[in-house]
């Protein structure tokens, strides 16, 4: 049986979450600050800190539901062409992931902006959210390029993703050498209707 204390601290983690998760959403995880969050959940900083490690490990938390939210934007952008070739499959999921990354910019970079210098300290969920999306992406490369190896497969995957986040990245930031936004979906089409050509 769950102890009131447990259950109050598992009340006070989904709280933070919660609250963690709509900072990130408005203003991007810089935004994420335990004296603040603190005051919206009516708690001391410490019992912050008796919930989660540290703000990095709330803010893995937090992007935990994002990758779902992403996951679950791929498949039902997949879903109308399940039956379409490998490639309009591949096409689908980065227009998709482009879409997400438009719609949920500070929640999106925020995935990517957590310190995970340490793949040791990175909990097997987060990885486990992270390997399901690129999961996705192997199915039709090996459809495509049946000459690979099951490695090959699954490094022309992340080099596939790295790509269209890196598309992606640039086209939000506008940084030099960036495509402009409009033009995004048409560059992405583009290099995802080449595998395997």
């Amino acid at each position: 049986m769950t102890s009131k204390t447990e259950t109050r601290r598992q009340g006070l983690r989904t709280r933070l979450i919660d609250l963690g998760e709509a900072v990130i959403r408005e203003h991007g995880l810089p935004a994420l600050k335990a004296r603040s969050l603190a005051a919206d959940a009516g708690c001391s900083v410490g019992a912050i800190y008796n919930v989660f490690p540290d703000l990095r490990h709330l803010a893995l938390a937090i992007n935990s539901r994002t990758f779902k939210l992403l996951g679950q934007q791929v498949a039902e952008a997949v879903s109308p062409v399940a039956e379409a070739s490998a490639r309009e499959r591949l096409v689908a999921m980065g227009l998709a992931y482009l879409d997400f990354a438009c719609e949920n910019t500070p929640a999106w970079t925020a995935l990517f902006e957590v310190d995970m210098a340490v793949k040791d300290d990175i909990p097997d969920w987060y990885m486990a959210a992270m390997e399901a999306l690129f999961d996705r992406i192997h199915q039709p490369v090996a459809e495509l390029r049946p000459d690979l190896s099951a490695e090959d497969v699954a490094f022309l995957a992340h080099g596939l993703f790295s790509s269209i986040h890196g598309i992606v990245w640039l086209g939000l930031q506008n940084r030099i050498l960036a495509v402009p936004k409009a033009e995004l979906p048409r560059m992405i089409t583009l290099i995802l209707s080449e595998v395997g050509a």
